[in-house]
């Protein structure tokens, strides 16, 4: 093992051992209005103070959760990014090495994340579907109650549910994730474009154009169709990337949605659309988007992450450095095969990461602004994601060494 790959085990041990003593529950940036004290006044009851009282929470470096009654609670993506990383570990274990677990170990924390993911799902559509544990109030208008199910939260649940069935074969977990189709094809609604249509973000708010949301309903459509083959699973994924690859800059980037307060160009969603492109050729055999990845991915490394490492936010400013950053820059890199020929990036930014933005208990900050830190330790925002790409990064260093 070499210094810097022992720096970075003993980084993800450090978070492994936060994430399992808060047995996988904690806060969330946008959790404010499951906040007892102001769900109790009439300020839950508009829709501009619901907004504004979770961007207060989400902005403020100052942690006022257990001042007003916000619970840590387990996030059914969260889980499905946990369920990943564990599967990741279970593989390097299978090797004979138990640095991280025991195989017997992992298989036990597999089941326990298996079997809270799949108690939180929605009730009452088409298929297996999962939404956050919050009340949350978007910018467009939208407000989603707790458990409302979304392509996003779905997609990382399932994803996480059929990484876990991979390695220990347990029938229950791929039959759930199979089911969510029938939520993707049945309860969405689409927006129909000149080719394809994208899918709604959720079920009943309209049709929300965003890509990555879009994107992210093709890739586990295909990733069905791979252990479960049916044509109309690989026709809707096939003309969702379509439309969403349609919609790609010249310069290979794409702007989050197609509402006007939606026209910036960030580095995780990106990793999200790139992520999404290839595996959909992957589990298809349909490679005719290839041209599109390889303009993204181009525009993805030379746009979002500084010489050193630091992970940019957009494209066209640092701040705020976020931990989704390096954390879907590393996930993007693994499942699109890319570790390899970027490895040297993807050290120096998980290194710069490690440095500047993990706490010495562990766990690791939500952002680095210009002039302060907000060093609130949220779950699913920062913790489930950078144990999951950490995971995937020993992963390929142990399976390269």
């Amino acid at each position: 093992m070499t210094y810097k790959t022992e720096q970075i085990t003993n980084s993800f041990l450090k978070l492994k051992a936060y994430c399992e003593k808060e047995a996988f529950s904690g806060w969330d940036p946008y959790d404010g209005l499951s906040s007892k004290i102001f769900g109790s006044t009439p300020l839950n009851s508009w829709s501009i103070t619901r907004l504004a009282w979770i961007q207060f929470f989400k902005r403020n470096p100052v942690n006022l959760r257990k001042l007003l009654a916000v619970p840590k609670e387990h996030n059914p993506k969260a889980l499905g990014l946990f369920l990943t990383a564990y599967a990741n570990l279970y593989k390097i274990a299978e090797d004979g090495d138990t640095t991280f677990g025991t195989k017997e170990e992992i298989v036990d924390k597999i089941e326990l994340l298996a079997d809270m993911l799949i108690d939180l799902k929605a009730e009452g559509y088409s298929g297996t579907c999962w939404g956050y544990n919050f009340d949350w109030q978007a910018r467009g208008g939208l407000y989603f109650k707790a458990y409302t199910p979304t392509v996003v939260a779905t997609t990382f649940a399932a994803y996480g549910l059929l990484d876990a069935y991979e390695v220990v074969g347990n029938e229950k977990f791929k039959q759930v994730s199979v089911s969510t189709a029938r939520f993707l094809l049945d309860d969405l609604n689409r927006t129909s474009k000149e080719e394809g249509f994208l899918f709604s973000y959720a079920p009943e708010f309209g049709n929300n154009t965003v890509y990555n949301a879009s994107l992210l309903g093709s890739k586990l459509l295909a990733r069905i169709h791979s252990v479960n083959p049916k044509d109309e699973y690989f026709n809707a994924a096939k003309d969702s990337v379509l439309a969403c690859c349609n919609a790609q800059n010249e310069d290979g980037s794409w702007y989050y949605g197609e509402l006007p307060f939606q026209n910036w160009i960030d580095s995780f969603h990106t990793g999200f659309n790139l992520e999404a492109i290839f595996n959909y050729q992957k589990y298809t055999g349909d490679t005719q988007f290839q041209q599109n990845f390889k303009q993204g991915y181009k525009y993805y490394l030379e746009n979002f992450f500084l010489k050193d490492g630091t992970p940019k936010y957009y494209d066209d400013n640092i701040y705020p450095i976020d931990s989704h950053s390096p954390a879907q820059f590393i996930i993007t890199l693994a499942r699109c095969k890319r570790l390899n020929d970027d490895f040297e990036l993807a050290t120096k930014v998980v290194q710069w990461t490690n440095k500047n933005m993990q706490h010495k208990q562990g766990y690791y900050f939500y952002q680095i602004h210009k002039l302060y830190k907000n060093r609130i330790p949220y779950m699913r925002w920062s913790q489930a994601w950078m144990l999951a790409a950490l995971s995937y990064y020993l992963k390929f260093t142990h399976s390269n060494a």
